[in-house]
């Protein structure tokens, strides 16, 4: 059943400057989910960006809207709900955007230390003030990865577009009709059989098992988030069917660690190995050594730059390499 969501807190954020809201969240490389829609800037207003939220088990909708300048930054926020929030609970929603989108980073540092590198500065740029945004939960995360394990871009659209047609909650707000997705409890309980009949093949029981982990409580996102690298890289590979071509995703993405490349999955060592050294294939342990010798301890957000800047211009023009490997 369609869930009206209406205004219910609006509020003006400050990200810490350089900020480029369009290159946080909305990222071409994504697959593309209708949990999300994204419009670019015109004459009326500045970039606008949609989502549908779960927060604590309610459909809640989110719009920002850019307005300010890269150099001094300016998002308005509103929330949208099917009843009221109170001041408190509207509070901890918006601390919690502001984490989700990487808004309190100093990026002074990386500029610094990053900016003269020939391969990056001019992607830098271009893309100046770009951080990584993971606009869902953990858990919501954890659900795209699984889908993205041994499957093509438009075979990992359609796991996911079943998926919430089954489980999720149509959301309308603002104008936008979209999907919000489902609490863990809601999986917890489902048959394997019943998730198979939806074609995601293997991944249901993935899916189960780790919506079983989260409806009971074992997973708590805030303490992984104060945690090392070492440690959060620990507590994620406890999770049922994540291995390390997940973990660094969650590394940077959800917890935002900006050095975590350590590990590069075979498609991506194609993109990157044109990306680094203009060749078809590069061994990844060269890719890693490169990155490191280049970036440091900002070496999977520099690579992030080059990534993003990649799909961006296949936007432009197809790149017949890329086109191959995404099969979108």
């Amino acid at each position: 059943m369609l869930l009206d969501l209406t205004a219910v807190h609006c509020a003006t954020l400050r990200p810490r400057p350089p900020f480029n809201l369009t290159a946080t969240v909305h990222k071409p490389s994504h697959f593309p989910a209708p949990i999300e829609q994204f419009e670019g800037p015109s004459a009326r207003h500045g970039a606008r960006y949609w989502r549908s939220l779960l927060w604590r088990a309610r459909p809640l909708g989110l719009c920002l809207e850019d307005a300010g300048v890269i150099d001094d930054p300016e998002v308005a926020l509103t929330l949208f709900a099917p009843a009221g929030l109170s001041i408190s609970e509207c509070e901890r929603i918006v601390r919690e955007i502001r984490w989700r989108f990487d808004m309190d980073v100093d990026l002074a540092p990386f500029e610094r230390d990053c900016g003269a590198d020939p391969l990056l500065a001019p992607v830098l740029k271009r893309w100046r003030g770009m951080r990584v945004g993971a606009s869902g939960s953990l858990h919501e995360m954890l659900i795209v990865y699984v889908l993205l394990q041994n499957a093509t871009v438009r075979r990992t659209v359609q796991m996911m577009r079943a998926l919430l047609q089954r489980f999720g909650t149509p959301v309308r707000f603002d104008g936008r009709s979209l999907y919000a997705s489902w609490p863990p409890q809601e999986l917890a309980g489902e048959c394997e059989d019943e998730l198979r009949r939806l074609k995601v093949g293997y991944r249901a029981r993935v899916l189960r098992h780790l919506s079983e982990t989260f409806a009971s409580g074992d997973v708590d996102e805030e303490a992984l988030r104060a945690m090392s690298n070492e440690e959060a890289k620990r507590e994620l590979l406890k999770l049922y069917g994540i291995g390390p071509a997940s973990v660094w995703y969650l590394l940077f993405e959800v917890l935002h660690r900006y050095d975590a490349l350590d590990y590069v999955s075979p498609w991506e060592q194609r993109i990157y190995s044109r990306l680094l050294f203009d060749a078809e294939l590069v061994p990844t342990e060269r890719i890693i050594d490169e990155t490191k010798r280049r970036w440091g301890r900002w070496r999977m957000l520099a690579a992030h730059y080059l990534f993003e800047d990649l799909f961006w211009r296949r936007r432009e023009e197809p790149v017949p390499w890329l086109e191959e490997l995404i099969r979108l």
